[in-house]
């Protein structure tokens, strides 16, 4: 046990350092470097970053003066009330430049940001009102958030963020707007999803209504021009005071957006409806097509940031990805980025779904949902290794291949289906603390020393768990004032907020600077060399022309000794994390001790 968890007493200085240069890529001159600190940041390839992903009202408080958004009155008007987990609670941009280090110190290379931009500040009907403390009821997508800081704050971020060698990766919406748009029918904002067979757009309001849009088919790459009446299915209408408060002004043409009501979730309500009352953009729409890749192409060209997420990616029609990605690759290009990494939001978990966005979609990356539930699923104990043996045999499905399998965002959990930790106690309630930790500190290596570009979640490295998914998932970073917040259950030890010493932090961090300390975790082959039917060793190589790392997980609660297949001139051997042998047991194979729910990683350069 205690040789799974030492620092990195068998790693050299001089090995370290190189791992920590071979992420920033080749020196560029001084001169260069006094000029542009961003230089060197753009030159890694996507796969070797590790990704942060926090919501900025949940992380640091830097300027109390703006909790607010500069708004009067109640909560119902300023969206702020830091007891409630669905209203704002104070978090900014500033209060995250100042905990760079802290992110630096854990290893983090990319941060992904929670959409900063401005929201409507609360929405929903009388009783059941939330705020856009979460920022994806976005109506002006030019300017920060007044409750996050101002534009000049972002830019202040990106440049330090930079300056530290840290990308940063804006969360883009595309799909939906805020909830602005009524519709006559509905005076209680509660449509239901009109289909296309039974209110065509040339009939207004059914089948058997009047003729309008004469030859218009909504195709995309079809007569745009046709649509002159949005009233085919029901009568929308900005409410009086919201005609204009959309932001580029063409947003406010309720003609761009597709007025069928809300989603009904499958079929083609999954695209076209709103999504649960947001105001659903005709993504087919060349006027929409164009305003979003010069409304985005302008945030790369101002304040150069280095990828976007793209939220509800698989509710927008492929024909819309097919135009949008290589206009913003190449404005990326165009402004000295040649990584730009996009990564889309399928939601979906199984890796043939996800694989068909990159195909027809034409989207470069999607996040790995189908790896984050065999992730889940292997440190509760409902699948075992095999069942990652045969997802990583998958990743020649994706368009691309294996090289776009190793760009895919890999993560234990998020915003929306919790934290790896409640998922734990919810398979395991009664599990021991320091069980609950070496699972959680498992799921994380699985993710950090595994395929794909790790996500940390922000707080998992304070040992949050969180009580589900949602807002219950989304706890303050400094001190809370929401009760149900201060009340769960930590993984490990940690003193308090931002905690260098808490247990995860440590772990976490110790994963990443093995990671950074061997190019071929971040871009190596990956060969399945032993993934067990039981509870017991996954075990993958990571392999280069000059030589291969091998990486072994055991998910039982028992240690194990296994003979592992390996290259047959992998002769020699270090030790990268934990304890391995100096020498193989035979040519092609090599004898490990893996401790209970634990892991190791081996390097071999011949």
């Amino acid at each position: 046990m205690v040789g799974r968890w030492r620092r990195l007493d068998h790693v050299c200085a001089a090995a370290l350092y190189a791992g920590l240069a071979a992420l920033t890529g080749p020196a560029p001159a001084p001169a260069a470097t006094l000029q542009d600190p961003a230089a060197a940041v753009r030159e890694r390839p996507a796969e070797d970053e590790v990704i942060y992903f926090l919501l900025p009202d949940r992380f640091a408080n830097g300027d109390p003066a703006n909790d607010r958004g500069g708004l009067e009155g109640d909560r119902l008007r300023t969206g702020y009330d830091p007891t409630d987990p669905g209203f704002y609670h104070g978090g900014d941009l500033r209060g995250l430049t100042q905990r760079l280090d802290y992110l630096q110190g854990l290893g983090v290379t990319a941060l992904w940001i929670a959409p900063p931009f401005v929201n409507k500040p609360v929405q929903g009907p009388p009783g059941h009102e939330s705020a856009a403390y979460h920022g994806y009821w976005i109506t002006d997508f030019t300017r920060i958030d007044p409750h996050f800081g101002t534009n000049a704050d972002f830019r202040a971020l990106v440049d330090a963020a930079h300056a530290r060698g840290i990308k940063v990766y804006l969360d883009i919406v595309i799909n939906h707007t805020a909830d602005v748009i009524r519709y006559r029918e509905c005076p209680a904002n509660d449509c239901g999803y009109r289909w296309k067979g039974d209110y065509p757009y040339q009939r207004r309001g059914g089948l058997d209504g009047e003729a309008i849009n004469a030859g218009f088919t909504g195709a995309p790459g079809g007569d745009f021009s046709t649509l002159t009446r949005p009233d085919y299915a029901y009568t929308p209408y900005a409410p009086a005071g919201e005609e204009t408060v959309k932001v580029p002004a063409w947003l406010n043409d309720v003609g761009l957006y597709h007025n069928r009501g809300n989603s009904a979730w499958y079929s083609e309500a999954r695209m076209d409806g709103d999504f649960s009352g947001l105001d659903d953009l005709f993504t087919e729409h060349p006027r929409v097509v164009q305003g979003f890749i010069d409304i985005y192409g302008g945030w790369i060209d101002d304040y150069g940031v280095d990828g976007f997420r793209i939220d509800t990616a698989r509710h927008v029609n492929p024909e819309f990805w097919q135009a949008f990605v290589p206009a913003i690759l190449e404005r990326a290009r165009a402004r000295g980025i040649p990584n730009f990494h996009i990564f889309g939001e399928t939601y979906d978990f199984q890796s043939g779904t996800a694989a068909m966005h990159t195909v027809v979609d034409g989207l470069p990356a999607v996040l790995d949902f189908a790896y984050q539930r065999v992730v889940q699923n292997m440190v509760t104990g409902v699948q075992h290794p095999d069942a990652r043996g045969y997802l990583l045999m998958e990743d020649a499905i994706y368009a691309g291949g294996v090289d776009t399998a190793r760009r895919l965002p890999t993560f234990t959990g998020n915003h929306d289906m919790g934290r790896i930790g409640h998922l734990i106690l919810h398979a395991r309630p009664d599990i021991s603390d320091a069980e609950l930790l070496d699972r959680s500190a498992l799921a994380h290596a699985l993710v950090l020393l595994g395929r794909g570009v790790p996500v940390i979640y922000y707080g998992d490295e304070q040992g949050f768990t969180g009580d589900g998914d949602d807002r219950r998932s989304r706890q303050d970073m400094f001190e809370t004032r929401v009760p149900a917040y201060a009340d769960d259950r930590r993984i490990g030890r940690a003193s308090g907020p931002f905690d260098t010493e808490a247990d995860m932090y440590r772990r976490i961090a110790e994963m990443t600077r093995v990671r950074a300390a061997d190019v071929r975790l971040r871009r190596g082959r990956v060969a399945v060399r032993l993934a067990d039917q039981t509870p017991g060793v996954l075990a993958i190589s990571r392999l280069d022309d000059d030589g291969e790392t091998l990486v072994v997980f055991n998910t039982s609660t028992e240690a194990r000794e296994v003979n592992i297949p390996v290259e047959t001139g992998s002769s020699d051997w270090r030790a990268l994390l934990g304890q391995c042998p100096t020498r193989a047991a035979a040519p092609g194979a090599v004898s490990v001790s893996v401790p209970a729910l634990g892991y190791l990683v081996c390097v071999s350069e011949g």
